[in-house]
C-alpha cells in the first residue's frame, strides 16, 4: 500500500489542512472575492476568443476544480486568460467564422492537444523547457499582445459597428452607438477607479450589476443595443469534437505549442510568487500535469483553453487564502452562476465587456520594464523588442512573436558557447590571476602562454580554444609553453578530449610543457579514461594557482 506521502505526491489535495472554523471563514471570503471577479471575466475572455459567451463560464467551472486538486500551487486562479484567449482567437482567424459550430470544434482541440501536450511535459519531467524563454522574450510578447487586445476591444467598447481602422479612415458618427459607449466608458472609469481605491472589491461584479439594470431601464436591448443576451443555464454536457482534416490539424500544431508554452510561463508567474510566500517548493511538473489535465476538461466541456490568470491570483493571496479551500468556494460560486445566476447577465452591454477586458490586461502593459533592461543586456532588450515588433506585425498569426524571439535567444546562446571567454592572465600585485588585457597586467613568462577559459571544454568551445593557442604562437615566437588554468572547465566530452590530446601534442612538438593547474575531478577522470593524461616530461599537473606559479618560477629559473 503507497504511503501517504506517495499518495499525496500524486494527489496534491490530500496534503491540504483540515478544515477549521476559522480556516474556512478566510478561505470562503477569498474564494468570493475571485469567484466574484471570475463571472464577468469569463464571459468578457470568450467574447475576446470569439466563442459564445457562456462557454467562457464552462472554461472557469471544471478546469478551475481539476487544477487545484491535482496541482502543487493551490492558490492560483485558473481559468480563462487574456493571453490565451486572444492567442486562441487570433489563431483561429481564417479557419471558420468566430462563433459558429466549427469555430468551437476548433477552439476545442486547441484546448485538448495544448493540455496533453502539456501534461505529457509534466509526466516525462521536462519542466526545464520553462528556461528557454527568457523574460525579454516573454515581456515583450505580453506587452504586444496587450496592446492587441486594448485595439481590439475598443470598437466593442466605443459601440462602433465596424472595425476601429476603418472608422479611422472614412469617420462616419451614424457607425457609433452613443449608447454603448457611453456603458464602455462609464465601466471603465469606474473599474479603473475602484482598482485604485480597493483591489479586493469585487468591482467587476457591481458595474456588471449596475449597468445590467440600467440597461434595462432604458429597454436598451429592445432598441437595438448589443447586449450579451440569453445564455444556456445548466452544467456543462461532455463535448466531443468532431475530426479534422490533416490539413486543419497541421494548421493548428504552432498555435499549439505557443499556446502550451505562454499559458505555462503566465502559471510559472504566479506559481513562484504563491510558493514564495508561502515558503514551499515549486514542482513545476506536477502543476504542468494539472495545468494540462485543466485545458483537457476545458476542451470536453466545449470551451478554449485556459490558464492561471496572475490578476486573480493576485487578489487570492491579497484576500488572505491560504489553501486550497477557497478555490473550491469560488467553484461553488461559479456553480451557482451557471445553474441559476446567467439570466441576470441578459441586459449586460456588450461595451461593458471590453471595458472588464481593458482593465484586466492595463498591468501587462509596461514599456518602462522593457526599456530599462538596456542597461542590463542590450542583446536581450534587442531580443524583447523584435518580439514585441513581430508580435505586432505578425498578427493575427502572433505566436510567429514568441518563435522569434525563441530563434534569436537560442541563436545568441549558441554563438555564446561557440565563442567562449578566453583569457590569459597576469599577476596582480594582490597575488590573484587576472584579466592581463583588462587589468593592464605583464605577462607570466615570454615563454608561457597562460590561458584561463571560462566555459566547458565541449564540442562548442574546443575548437575556440585551439585556434586561440594556435594564433598567439603564432604572433609569439619567443611562446614555448601552455599553461591552462582549468578550475572553471567544469565538464568536457569527447571533442574536448581530442582537441586536448591535439594542444599537448602541440605543445609538446615545439619542445614545450603543458601545465594544468586546478583541473576539477570530473574532468580529470574523463582525460584519463580516454588516456590523455598519461604522465611524461612534457606533462604537468597542479592542484592550486600558487602550486602552478612555482612551478612557472622554476622554469624562469632554468
Amino acid at each position: 500500500m503507497p504511503s501517504p506521502r506517495k499518495l499525496s505526491t500524486w494527489l496534491p489535495f490530500l496534503a491540504w489542512p483540515r478544515p477549521s472554523r476559522e480556516l474556512l471563514r478566510g478561505e470562503f471570503w477569498a474564494g468570493m472575492t475571485v469567484g466574484l471577479m471570475l463571472v464577468p471575466q469569463g464571459v468578457a475572455y470568450a467574447q475576446l476568443a470569439g466563442m459564445p459567451l457562456v462557454t467562457g463560464m464552462y472554461a472557469s467551472l471544471i478546469p478551475m476544480l481539476v487544477a487545484v486538486l491535482w496541482g502543487s500551487s493551490v492558490r492560483l486562479g485558473v481559468g480563462p486568460t487574456a493571453l490565451t484567449s486572444l492567442l486562441t482567437g487570433t489563431s483561429l482567424i481564417g479557419l471558420a467564422q468566430p462563433g459558429s459550430a466549427h469555430w468551437v470544434t476548433l477552439a476545442v482541440w486547441l484546448a485538448l492537444l495544448s493540455g496533453l501536450l502539456q501534461a505529457l511535459l509534466g509526466v516525462v519531467r521536462f519542466g526545464w523547457l520553462l528556461s528557454l524563454v527568457t523574460s525579454p522574450i516573454l515581456n515583450g510578447f505580453t506587452q504586444a499582445a496587450a496592446l492587441l487586445i486594448l485595439l481590439s476591444q475598443l470598437p466593442a467598447l466605443l459601440g462602433l459597428d465596424l472595425p476601429w481602422r476603418a472608422f479611422l479612415l472614412q469617420p462616419s458618427w451614424q457607425a457609433l452607438d452613443v449608447q454603448a459607449g457611453a456603458f464602455g466608458l462609464g465601466s471603465l472609469a469606474l473599474l479603473w477607479l475602484a482598482a485604485r481605491w480597493r483591489r479586493s472589491f469585487p468591482a467587476a461584479i457591481v458595474v456588471i450589476a449596475l449597468t445590467a439594470a440600467l440597461s434595462w431601464a432604458m429597454g436598451f436591448a429592445a432598441a437595438g443595443g448589443k447586449v450579451v443576451g440569453a445564455l444556456p443555464q445548466g452544467l456543462p454536457a461532455l463535448y466531443l469534437p468532431g475530426w479534422l482534416s490533416w490539413d486543419e490539424f497541421s494548421t493548428l500544431l504552432m498555435p499549439v505549442m505557443v499556446i502550451t508554452l505562454v499559458s505555462f510561463l503566465e502559471t510559472a508567474s504566479s506559481a513562484k510568487v504563491d510558493h514564495r510566500e508561502g515558503g514551499t517548493q515549486w514542482n513545476e511538473n506536477q502543476d504542468l500535469i494539472a495545468h494540462g489535465l485543466a485545458k483537457v476538461s476545458s476542451g470536453l466541456c466545449g470551451a478554449f483553453p485556459v490558464s492561471a490568470s496572475f490578476s486573480r491570483s493576485a487578489l487570492n493571496l491579497y484576500a488572505g487564502a491560504r489553501s486550497g479551500w477557497a478555490t473550491l468556494f469560488a467553484f461553488a460560486l461559479v456553480l451557482a452562476a451557471l445553474l441559476w445566476l446567467l439570466p441576470l447577465l441578459y441586459h449586460v452591454p456588450q461595451s461593458v465587456l471590453a471595458a472588464i477586458v481593458i482593465v484586466a490586461i492595463k498591468g501587462l502593459i509596461q514599456p518602462r520594464g522593457m526599456l530599462s533592461l538596456w542597461r542590463v543586456s542590450r542583446v536581450e532588450t534587442a531580443t524583447g523588442l523584435l518580439t514585441f515588433a513581430v508580435t505586432l506585425l505578425s498578427a493575427p498569426r502572433i505566436y510567429w512573436g514568441v518563435l522569434t524571439g525563441l530563434l534569436v535567444n537560442l541563436s545568441y546562446f549558441i554563438y555564446q558557447r561557440l565563442h567562449p571567454r578566453i583569457i590569459e592572465v597576469g599577476l596582480h600585485p594582490d597575488g590573484t590571476l587576472r584579466d592581463r588585457a583588462l587589468w593592464g597586467l605583464g605577462v607570466l613568462d615570454e615563454a608561457v602562454l597562460a590561458l584561463r577559459m571560462d566555459a566547458a571544454l565541449d564540442f562548442a568551445s574546443a575548437t575556440a580554444l585551439e585556434k586561440r593557442v594556435a594564433d598567439e604562437f603564432s604572433a609569439r615566437p619567443a611562446l614555448k609553453h601552455l599553461c591552462l588554468f582549468a578550475q572553471s572547465i567544469n565538464r568536457i566530452d569527447v571533442t574536448g578530449v581530442e582537441a586536448f590530446a591535439r594542444l599537448r601534442l602541440f605543445v609538446q612538438g615545439r619542445g614545450g610543457c603543458m601545465y594544468l593547474s586546478g583541473l576539477k575531478l570530473p574532468v580529470q577522470q574523463t582525460l584519463q579514461a580516454a588516456g590523455a593524461l598519461e604522465p611524461g616530461p612534457h606533462l604537468v599537473l597542479c592542484r592550486s594557482d600558487a602550486e602552478t606559479l612555482r612551478h612557472l618560477g622554476h622554469t624562469r629559473a632554468d
